[in-house]
């Protein structure tokens, strides 16, 4: 809080105007900038009123809004108070483990994020015409405030730009690294020029991998905009529950969400789904950003070899490029996606730790953990699948 400004939590996005929303950068297609569904008020009040990130499931709004006298937004961070650890990808249960065997209490903690969703945006929102730097700096000595006055153990931010990192840094927080598969645009004309740039033997697999996908007569489509109606989202949600209920246990998102974001933002939604003897099997769901694609997660009802990277990277690629968008972000994790040309990408967080024996060992923990993803990415650079002297960065 400084003079005429002050910072507050807000704890549900229906008491924020979509409007006033708008008018931070990243945020909305028209505030300038680079923009990021994720951050959208369609998106993030659509996860709070389907029920999907509620207080319920761990995830209870404390939003920071940065205002002026008149009540006027000037800059904003999605905030949660969370009793757990899951749904982030940046992974600290051996941190709170370790805190709570020496008789600490890590949770509830704060986490600025987007939910479920390791995908980089902006975390520090910055309304259109005001002094960037100072807002942001206030939205980051605001959330470490607010950590003190909750008498939380943490707060964190996670998938922070780089440009971001001082910022937190200055304030007194931890620098994490990780390591995701992008697929950069290197200016390709289609997915065949891109073809060409990697190796032949790579080359050759890639497309003998796509011709098996498509086997047992399946074909691919793209639904996007009026073609999302509540049938295709009944699809869509049968195989997001049945491959999330394998692979997670119990999938966060509820039905509700899918028609809500179909509703407030189907131009910024694509899926990706393939079809056989008349009916849809599988589906993949992304995000388009004005310049990146954001694969989020996948499901099938039916098991085919090859289709899970036809539908979820291959496709998205094709979708990228006939839209020249800049990148593909494919999701958490996955060396398998460095075969199909995305390349290994440092991703950040910042941290801040209230207990000062906690910070130090996590400290020197982070310092020797950046060393090896450095050093992880570098081995897994020389293994791209790109011939020698094209782009591999």
């Amino acid at each position: 809080m400084t003079g005429d400004v002050t910072i507050r939590v807000e704890q549900s996005f229906s008491r924020i105007a979509p409007e006033m929303w708008a008018r931070l950068a990243g945020a909305d297609a028209t505030a300038g900038g680079e923009y990021h569904p994720f951050l959208s008020h369609a998106f993030l009040s659509s996860l709070e009123e389907s029920g999907s990130a509620t207080a319920q499931t761990g995830w209870l709004g404390h939003h920071l809004i940065l205002e002026d006298a008149s009540g006027s937004l000037l800059g904003a961070m999605p905030c949660y108070l969370k009793n757990h650890s899951r749904g982030e990808y940046v992974f600290d249960g051996g941190w709170a483990d370790a805190f709570e065997r020496a008789g600490g209490r890590y949770y509830p903690k704060l986490q600025c994020s987007v939910p479920f969703t390791p995908a980089t945006g902006p975390r520090l929102l910055v309304a259109r015409g005001q002094d960037e730097p100072a807002i942001k700096g206030l939205l980051a000595g605001g959330l470490r405030q607010v950590t003190r006055e909750l008498d939380v153990s943490s707060a964190h931010v996670t998938f922070l730009p780089e440009d971001e990192l001082p910022i937190f840094e200055e304030t007194g927080y931890l620098h994490r690294t990780d390591q995701q598969f992008h697929f950069i645009n290197d200016g390709y004309a289609d997915h065949d020029a891109f073809l060409e740039t990697l190796a032949s033997r790579k080359r050759k697999g890639l497309k003998k991998e796509r011709r098996a996908a498509l086997e047992n007569g399946i074909t691919v489509d793209w639904l996007t905009g009026k073609d999302l109606t509540e049938d295709i989202w009944d699809q869509f949600f049968a195989f997001y529950m049945d491959t999330g209920s394998r692979k997670w246990g119990r999938p966060y998102l509820t039905r509700q969400f899918y028609s809500l974001i179909g509703e407030r933002m189907p131009n910024d939604i694509l899926l990706v789904m393939a079809k056989r003897d008349g009916r849809y099997i599988a589906g993949a769901i992304n995000f388009i950003g004005s310049e990146a694609l954001y694969g989020r997660h996948w499901g099938c009802i039916e098991d085919h070899p090859f289709l899970h990277f036809e539908v979820c990277y291959h496709q998205a690629i094709d979708f990228a490029l006939s839209r020249g968008l800049k990148r593909v972000e494919a999701g958490a994790q996955g060396e398998h996606k460095l075969a199909r040309g995305y390349l290994p990408v440092t991703t950040h967080s910042a941290h801040y730790i209230a207990h000062a024996g906690l910070r130090r060992a996590i400290d020197d923990y982070l310092q020797r953990e950046r060393e090896e993803v450095e050093r992880m990415g570098g081995h897994l650079s020389e293994h791209s699948p790109f011939r020698k002297g094209e782009r591999q960065d």
